[in-house]
């Protein structure tokens, strides 16, 4: 199990599962877009995890994790 966690591919598999629910979500009558503000800060704060994972620099972090609030708020607007 090491190996899933140090090459950040238990990461990989969670986005994985994010992108099914997301063609679900689709699926189920969501306006693409709103399925994608759902969904972005979640991914975005994964794609951090999987950067410090396997040690990235420091902006390769940080820069999805910032990213993902704006996205967040986004979302929350939309409702």
């Amino acid at each position: 199990m090491n190996w899933l966690f140090a090459s950040g591919h238990a990461v990989d598999v969670v986005l994985a599962v994010l992108a099914l629910e997301l063609v679900w979500l689709v699926r189920r009558g969501w306006a693409p877009r709103h399925a994608v503000l759902r969904l972005a800060p979640g991914a975005l704060m994964l794609l951090a995890l999987r950067a410090a994972l396997t040690g990235a620099e420091w902006p390769w972090i940080a820069l999805p994790l910032a990213l993902s609030f704006p996205v967040h708020l986004a979302d929350l607007r939309r409702h």
